[in-house]
């Protein structure tokens, strides 16, 4: 599986859906859990932010299945000298975070650990998280690979459930601030302004208010916070 060159195109193609049945939460008494850290997120509206500490405070997949999909996550995505890996970005509770947000990923994910510690056990007689990396790929190279002239529909459910995995380890990690800062993104970036050019001008016959000009296109000002007053006449 190359680490770069073939996978970060999946980040631009959509997640791939669950089984449209609804999962049953596993109990947690008794259990250890392990707890997300709260994160807050400027911009969101308090009903935003009300509902994701609400899933911040659920647990989804139990200890042993955020280890396996550690696990999992690292192999698909491994750090090198180079570039981070998976874990770096906390993928796994992004993945977390996702399958309480979109229940119908819930039997996917649990199925196919499920699947995963199965296959594990049949063939190395231990579950994956504890196989050599050596087994582990060699339970990943039979179901990493699919025929996309297949419907997803009749792909094995362990084929799918890889695709899944892989689809949310690569969304979670170039979402993420070390993701974006690696492709080299930079979003919307301020621009110098300095009006419509003369030839423009010129052609419609129009120029500008000499008053105007100097309140906005003057680049010594392009830090100050436009005012206006109550008849809306720009005063800075």
């Amino acid at each position: 599986m190359d680490r770069r060159k073939s996978l970060k195109s999946i980040v631009l193609g959509s997640v791939a859906g669950g089984l449209a049945l609804h999962g049953c939460k596993p109990s947690t008494e008794g259990t250890e859990l392990v707890e997300a850290p709260k994160i807050t997120y400027p911009g969101r509206v308090p009903l935003e932010t009300e509902l994701i500490h609400e899933l911040q405070d659920e647990q989804f997949l139990n200890p042993h299945e955020m280890e396996t999909l550690t696990i999992l996550c690292d192999l698909i995505l491994p750090p090198s000298e180079d570039f981070k890996g998976a874990s770096d970005a906390d993928v796994v509770s992004f993945i977390e975070f996702m399958s309480k947000d979109e229940e119908t990923l819930q039997p996917d994910l649990r199925g196919g650990i499920m699947w995963l510690d199965h296959k594990s056990n049949t063939e190395y007689g231990t579950e994956f998280k504890s196989a050599t990396v050596e087994q582990q790929k060699e339970i990943l190279d039979g179901i990493a690979y699919y025929n996309p002239e297949i419907p997803r529909n009749e792909r094995p459910f362990e084929v799918n459930f890889f695709s899944l995995v892989r689809n949310l380890t690569m969304t979670g990690f170039y979402t993420s601030k070390i993701g974006i800062e690696e492709i080299g993104y930079k979003g919307n970036q301020p621009n110098v302004w300095d009006g419509v050019p003369q030839d423009v001008l010129d052609q419609h016959g129009v120029s500008y208010d000499e008053e105007w000009l100097a309140k906005c296109v003057d680049q010594s000002k392009r830090g100050i916070i436009a005012e206006w007053d109550e008849d809306g006449n720009l005063l800075t």
